[in-house]
C-alpha cells in the first residue's frame, strides 16, 4: 500500500515539474526578441504577456504570444492526463505557476491569464469557451483586458462547481486568487480610471 502511495506521489510530482517547465517558457519575450523588438519588459506594463506584446504594435506577435502561452498550459494537462486525471490537474497548476514564476527570468513572469485559459481548455473545454466568451464581451464593451480577465476568472470556479467539476473548481479558485493578486496594480488603476486600454502603447 505504501509503495502505491509513494508511486502516486512520484507521478504527481513529475506532473507538477512537467507543467512548471512547460509553463515557464517565456514566449512573449522570445518572440519579441526574435522579431528585433528588444525586451518587451522595457515597455508598457513590463509584462511578458500578449497584452503587453501588443503594445509593440505587432498584432501578429501578440496573437502568437497569446496562443503559445495558452497552449503550453493545455499541453501540460493533456500530457499528464495520460497518467491520471489527478496528474492533469497538478500539471495544470504547475504550468500556471511556471508562467507566473519562471526560473529563467528570476521568477518574474506574466500574470497567467492565457495559461489559465489553456489549462482550463485542457481540463474542461466547454468552460474554457464560456471564459473566452465572457472575456470577449467585457473586452469589447470596455476595452480593458485586465477587467475582462478578472470577471471571467471570478465566474470560472463557480461555473465549474455548478457543473459538478468540484476538484477542478477548487484548482481554479486557487488560480483565480493568484490572478487577482497579480493584477493588484491593474485593479488600482481601474479604480483610479488610469488603466491602459487594449491596443494602447506605452
Amino acid at each position: 500500500m505504501s509503495d502505491f502511495i509513494n508511486g502516486q506521489a512520484g507521478y504527481l510530482f513529475a506532473a507538477l515539474v512537467l507543467g512548471y517547465l512547460l509553463g515557464s517558457i517565456p514566449f512573449g519575450l522570445i518572440l519579441t526578441r526574435l522579431a528585433g523588438l528588444g525586451d518587451v519588459r522595457n515597455i508598457g506594463s513590463g509584462n511578458i504577456g500578449a497584452t503587453n506584446v501588443l503594445r509593440t504594435g505587432s498584432k501578429k506577435l501578440a496573437a502568437a504570444t497569446l496562443l503559445l502561452d495558452m497552449f503550453k498550459g493545455t499541453a501540460a494537462v493533456l500530457i499528464a492526463g495520460a497518467i491520471s486525471p489527478q496528474a492533469a490537474i497538478v500539471a495544470g497548476l504547475g504550468a500556471f505557476l511556471g508562467h507566473i514564476f519562471p526560473v529563467w527570468l528570476q521568477f518574474k513572469g506574466g500574470k497567467g491569464v492565457a495559461t489559465y485559459l489553456g489549462v482550463l481548455l485542457g481540463l474542461v473545454w466547454q468552460v474554457a469557451l464560456i471564459f473566452a466568451a465572457i472575456w470577449l464581451i467585457i473586452a469589447y464593451t470596455t476595452r480593458y483586458s485586465s477587467l475582462s480577465a478578472l470577471i471571467a476568472a471570478v465566474a470560472t470556479p463557480v461555473i465549474l462547481y455548478v457543473m459538478g467539476y468540484h476538484a477542478i473548481a477548487l484548482l481554479f479558485l486557487v488560480l483565480t486568487v493568484i490572478v487577482f493578486i497579480k493584477h493588484r496594480a491593474n485593479i488600482e488603476r481601474l479604480l483610479a480610471g488610469t488603466e491602459g486600454k487594449i491596443g494602447s502603447k506605452g
